[in-house]
């Protein structure tokens, strides 16, 4: 399937898919095979997080596809005349599961646990799921992640799911593409919660209403408060510097014209 022109947004390069296109996306890859591809998720905590650490950037700069993981980010895009479809991460991983996945396919989960595991196996009658128990400190060990891209190249898949929150899933992804892994990878981060039923997600009126955000601090505010109540506001000052960039691009280049 022929994707869209990638276009830039906040200084990052989009994919314009939405969540079925993006699955069709994928689905065809793994079934064409060949070298590893992975896709990225990014949504209002990932471009907060590479405005402080840009160099986090490469690892969405190596990804087959970035897609807009936000509802808010689909609003700051259409505001800014650009048409950038939200493309939830949960929701490419149930289509997946639904529609693309075969019984007999090769799936690896890393990440995640046994439990879900375990229900994802039993409700979706897979015969080759395999699953790998990431140890803790992926962010800072590097020896920890290559044991998850060592799982990846010994177990040959056409899909692979990497559960294990962001940025180290993305680290896993690049390092996996590096090593010359196969496969197609998504960075799903909570999204396998979700499928398995371990973890309820907001109704679908407060997803469309985007509001997930207020539904999922609700239901962790322990660990989601400062996310969403601290870091997530930043996107607001971010947006409007990109704004201004732009503006002041587009004043330049007017000038140069009007000048020759």
């Amino acid at each position: 399937m022929p994707s869209p022109s990638r276009l830039s947004f906040l200084d990052l390069d989009f994919d314009p898919l939405d969540a079925f296109m993006a699955a069709q996306a994928m689905a065809g890859r793994a079934r064409r095979g060949g070298p590893f591809a992975y896709v990225a998720t990014p949504n209002v905590d990932h471009m907060v997080r590479l405005e402080s650490q840009p160099e986090l950037r490469s690892l969405y700069d190596h990804a087959w596809l970035n897609l807009c993981d936000s509802r808010i980010l689909e609003v700051f895009a259409r505001v800014s005349n650009l048409a950038l479809p939200c493309a939830p991460g949960a929701d490419i991983v149930e289509i997946l599961f639904l529609g693309h996945i075969r019984p007999d396919d090769v799936v690896l989960i890393v990440g995640g646990t046994q439990s879900q595991v375990d229900r994802l196996r039993a409700d979706f009658g897979l015969k080759n799921l395999r699953w790998f128990d990431a140890p803790h400190g992926l962010r800072t060990n590097a020896t920890a992640r290559a044991a998850c891209v060592d799982f990846i190249r010994r177990n040959p898949a056409q899909y692979i799911f990497l559960a294990v929150g962001s940025p180290q899933q993305e680290m896993i992804a690049k390092e996996a593409r590096e090593a010359g892994c196969t496969g197609v990878a998504i960075c799903c981060g909570a999204a396998l919660e979700f499928l398995s039923g371990e973890t309820r997600r907001a109704p679908r009126w407060m997803q469309q209403a985007r509001l997930e955000w207020l539904y999922r601090l609700g239901s962790e505010p322990g660990r989601l408060w400062r996310r969403y109540i601290v870091d997530g506001p930043r996107i607001f000052g971010i947006w409007r510097r990109w704004q201004a960039g732009q503006r002041s691009s587009t004043k330049t280049a007017g000038m140069a014209v009007s000048s020759r």
